[in-house]
């Protein structure tokens, strides 16, 4: 386990926590207007990309360019800017680019500070609803709503026959491969709002979040949040979730073991 003393933990939280306002005020100041849509499949698909993405991630590698110039940066639309350095910052500056799209608030910033490519802190900023998620230790997680802060905890009563689950397979599973899944598909009962959903598990309201073909700006950010506020997170494999891809978090290693072996015949 990768260790930061608690000031570098307050350094860069800090710093995540002042980014969260200042990319609100960025948003509704520059970027609140019509923007340009364009397609990254080109016909083979369906995975926009807005001209708000791209100044998203102008403005965050801007401002952490003044604070840590030798840091390396990861970013989905610029791609991976190296360096010597052992830190690097892996930023999807729109999550949720198709509830953008539509004018859906759920969208979010996600950023996370890796050390050594381990995510130690993250942030899940959602503008449009006027909230934030962070950790600022190991084991500490944050909302701030409203200009207050408040520290979460994921639900770790939740059992397997009362749990409340969010799914979403983006059509990675077949219908014959869910059908191998009956156990799951029964409790899917609320939707999954891509960082929303583990923002909301992080906080309780949902005990397991089931989704696939996470890419590493996806989840990277999140899996401190979802550590440091309780929870458990891997992939389908039971690999580390920082590997990406089939993702799965849990309140509690219970309900997480039980899922797994449920998961075992798609998983592969």
């Amino acid at each position: 386990m990768i260790k930061f003393k608690s000031s570098d933990y307050k350094k860069y939280s800090k710093f995540l926590n002042n980014l969260a306002g200042k990319l609100t005020k960025f948003y509704y100041s520059k970027l609140n207007k019509p923007f340009k849509v364009s397609n990254k499949l080109k016909g083979r698909g369906y995975d926009p990309v807005t001209s708000a993405d791209k100044a998203f991630e102008k403005f965050i590698i801007k401002e952490i360019r003044k604070e840590f110039p030798s840091h390396q940066i990861i970013g989905e639309e610029t791609g991976h800017k190296k360096t010597k350095s052992d830190f690097s910052w892996v930023i999807d500056p729109i999550d949720g680019t198709r509830s953008f799209v539509i004018g859906n608030p759920t969208w979010s910033n996600l950023i996370s500070l890796n050390y050594k490519n381990n995510p130690v802190i993250g942030l899940a900023n959602f503008p449009v609803l006027k909230k934030y998620y962070f950790n600022t230790s190991l084991n500490s997680s944050f909302i701030s709503e409203n200009g207050k802060k408040k520290k979460i905890k994921v639900n770790k009563k939740a059992t397997f026959s009362n749990m409340k689950l969010s799914a979403a397979f983006h059509g990675i599973l077949s219908l014959n491969k869910q059908k191998k899944i009956p156990q799951i598909l029964k409790r899917m009962q609320f939707p999954c709002s891509d960082a929303l959903s583990y923002s909301h598990f992080a906080e309780g309201k949902i005990d397991v979040v089931l989704q696939c073909s996470n890419k590493i700006w996806d989840i990277h950010p999140l899996i401190p949040i979802i550590k440091a506020a309780g929870g458990v997170v891997t992939t389908w494999k039971n690999q580390n979730a920082i590997k990406a891809g089939n993702i799965i978090c849990s309140s509690n290693k219970s309900i997480h073991k039980k899922i797994l072996r449920i998961l075992k015949p798609v998983a592969k």
